[in-house]
């Protein structure tokens, strides 16, 4: 008798995945928790219970603060919550394909559409499942869906989204969906059975139909175990369904030639290998390898076209795994004449196809908050932790570095033959390909740029594909007083200026990389610069009498007087360092290396506006700003000056200005003079009063008027405001 173990048998990812994560909190804790049975076989579960695994039946049953696993098939959302509330440590072992299926009808009942599972209503990922929506129907069967439509009213427009379980048989999925795509317009239809699922029920179908018996080995109460036998029975008589070797009955396969072996998602390689030994350890003929199909870059989205559309328009269904007999095996891992093999060498031999330290790629199946499932273009489930996946970006969340479906490279970490997982690191690899790009950088002289990740001793740490670049205190380019820690979180650029790979040190600089870049700007500004031009810089220092501007590499001085129309006492009071500022070349000198800069813009002249503003004759109020004794001075506009003379400021005659006015008040006055050279007004409050009366004198008494003193002589600033009399004033005014 020949016995042809299926190359699938065995473990899933997914149950190998929820095992060693298992195992690994009883080895540290000693004990853990688990929300029902970690996984559907008996003797799985008693041998983790022997190591401290306690099963809870609900969140009511754990007790606070304690080690939670999520089993394999995922719980409800309320169950996680109420753990959660508890103060519980959850270790989420769901399976990413089925924590995919949680994503899907969150999503769908956010949307408000009707959530529609396929698969066993009493099963727990099932019941996992309709815990992340609100009324989701279950049904086993499109027969059984028709029925629920119909007693729904449930309309061929109806927004519905179809999931299947996991472990559904991959023949009734496909026919199901053929049927609805073409009934519901606007249903989305998902294909969430796992390829894992696909492969072993493809295998078991050419088991059946090639032996004389077929033996499957798994729980009584797992669905995927119980799917295998009812299609082995499909195309064979002598089906055997057993948990372990006890339970097989070497009497009913007397007289077979051939047996084949299968074995459910749960059921580990140690009971298949007992069963195999049961039959006095025949010889094995070896099964031809099956190449597990990766999966579509993106969820495979159904949507159902309308039925007048032809089905080739219709969003693709997610393609059936290929069956066993479709990749056959590499010639040189075939074994000759088909000799038969042991059990311990088929499976070695069908499983051992990448070593640690090789270089592989996969696509992205799944992505949790730990971990990376890859799906390999082999029969081995690779998963990458979070840490192993980028160092690069310290807190930036994993699923904004990394998309199901994207196609990766990664590097072997550790092959678990027995099981078919394999543990990758990208970060090792993308390390490994870094240091040949830093030397190169090295020996080229390229500028870098990445992200200061810390302040190390006499220097900063920058993190750039997997290395670390040190760059010295000195080569910072930071002041004395300005503390590293100004550079953490900021992106910079870099020459590498030593590298060691065998000590694993390079060392880099930022200082050489911004002067060169600084000259670099200056010689272009030096030849391109003319008076006029304007330039957009950062304010680098202040003086009391300007601010220094860096218009790209060259600094150039804006004198106080040219900061603002208005009056200033000091560069501070409109500037600040570190602002970004426009200004205007004043003039240059290339052997010197001066350059004065303009900050006022011409179009806010104050003169400019009041000239489009008044004109000689127009009264304005204006404001009294400075007592002078030969008048006063008011404003008439922010920034202008005019000035009444003191024979202007009242209807008879006065001694000093501050007889009829005071600084700050404000009155009417005509303006009755503007010399637009010498850019000044004169102003008169007397000319809109009405004269006194005043009483003849006597003829022998009358003499001569004496003549006004001419209202614009007086001196003005630089900037506009007046400072006194001009030399050219009558004296006598002033004297009397």
């Amino acid at each position: 008798m020949k016995v042809r173990v299926a190359p699938s048998a065995g473990f899933c990812f997914g149950v190998d995945r929820a095992v060693s994560m298992t195992e690994d909190v009883l080895a540290s804790e000693g004990s853990c928790w688990c929300l029902g049975e970690l996984i559907h076989n008996r003797d799985v579960v008693e041998r983790l219970a022997a190591r401290g695994l306690r099963t809870a039946q609900t969140a009511e049953d754990v007790p606070a603060g304690e080690s939670v696993i999520i089993r394999s098939h995922g719980v409800s959302k309320a169950e996680r919550d109420a753990l959660e509330a508890k103060g519980c440590r959850i270790v989420d072992a769901t399976c990413p394909k089925v924590a995919r299926i949680h994503k899907i009808v969150e999503r769908a009942g956010q949307e408000g559409r009707q959530v529609v599972v396929f698969g066993e209503p009493d099963h727990p990922e099932v019941k996992g499942i309709c815990g992340w929506c609100q009324g989701a129907a279950v049904v086993q069967s499109l027969e059984e869906f028709q029925l629920w439509a119909e007693k729904a009213s449930i309309s061929t427009d109806a927004s519905l989204t179809v999931v299947f379980q996991t472990t559904s048989n991959r023949e009734n999925s496909e026919q199901s969906i053929n049927s609805l795509k073409k009934l519901y317009t606007n249903g989305k239809l998902f294909d969430t059975i796992c390829n894992a699922t696909s492969i072993r029920q493809n295998e078991a179908r050419e088991l059946a139909a090639a032996c004389d018996a077929v033996v499957v080995v798994g729980g009584r109460h797992s669905a995927n175990s119980i799917h295998l036998a009812e299609i082995c029975r499909g195309g064979c008589e002598r089906i055997q369904f057993v948990e372990n070797a006890d339970e097989l009955d070497l009497n009913a396969l007397s007289g077979c030639a051939s047996v084949g072996v299968t074995a459910g998602a749960s059921t580990p390689s140690w009971i298949i290998k007992e069963v195999v030994n049961k039959m006095n350890e025949p010889e094995i003929m070896k099964e031809e390898p099956v190449v597990e199909e990766a999966p579509a870059a993106e969820e495979p989205v159904v949507e159902a076209a309308p039925v007048e559309e032809p089905a080739a328009e219709s969003a693709p269904v997610a393609e059936e795994a290929p069956a066993a007999d479709e990749t056959p095996a590499p010639a040189e891992e075939a074994p000759a004449d088909n000799a038969e093999m042991t059990f311990d060498q088929m499976l070695e031999e069908s499983i051992r196809t990448i070593h640690n330290g090789d270089t592989v790629t996969g696509r992205v199946a799944a992505i949790g908050s730990t971990e990376i499932t890859i799906d390999l273009p082999t029969k081995h489930s690779g998963y990458i932790s979070v840490s192993e996946f980028t160092n690069d970006q310290p807190g930036v969340d994993i699923n904004d570095v990394v998309k199901i479906g994207d196609e990766i490279q990664a590097s072997v970490v550790r092959v678990n033959d027995v099981e078919g997982t394999v543990q990758l690191s990208k970060r090792r690899l993308d390390a490994a390909k870094s240091w040949t790009d830093i030397e190169a950088a090295y020996e080229d002289g390229t500028v870098l740029e990445g992200k200061v990740s810390e302040e190390n001793k006499g220097g900063v740490v920058i993190n750039i594909k997997g290395i670390r670049v040190f760059i010295p205190a000195s080569q910072t380019g930071l002041g004395r007083d300005v503390p590293m820690s100004e550079l953490v979180g900021k992106t910079v650029r870099f020459r590498i200026t030593e590298v060691n790979r065998s000590r694993k040190r390079v060392v880099g600089s930022i200082r050489s990389v911004a002067a060169r870049e600084r000259r670099e700007k200056a010689e272009k500004v030096w030849a391109e610069i003319e008076n006029g031009k304007v330039y957009h810089g950062t304010v680098k220092s202040m003086t009391s009498y300007g601010a220094f501007v860096d218009i790209g590499g060259v600094d150039g001085m804006v004198h106080v007087s040219e900061i603002s129309w208005d009056r200033i006492r000091k560069p501070e009071d409109v500037l600040s360092v570190g602002q970004e500022v426009d200004v205007h070349v004043i003039s240059f000198d290339p052997e010197k290396k001066k350059i004065s800069l303009g900050y006022r813009k011409a179009e806010d002249n104050p003169w400019l506006k009041f000239t489009g503003a008044y004109k000689t004759g127009d009264v304005a109020s204006v404001k009294v700003v400075k007592l002078m004794p030969f008048g006063a001075f008011a404003e008439v506009l922010p920034g202008v000056d005019g000035l009444i003379h003191i024979s202007q400021i009242a209807n008879r005659r006065i001694g000093k200005p501050d007889e009829v006015l005071s600084v700050g008040q404000e009155v009417d006055a005509k303006i009755t003079a503007i010399d637009e050279d010498k850019q000044k007004i004169s102003l008169s409050i007397r000319a809109l009063i009405e004269p006194e009366p005043v009483a003849r004198p006597k003829p022998a008494e009358r003499r001569d008027p004496e003549p006004e003193a001419d209202a614009l002589v007086y001196e003005v600033s630089a900037t506009g405001e007046a400072t006194g009399v001009a030399p050219e004033a009558d004296e006598s005014t002033e004297e009397e």
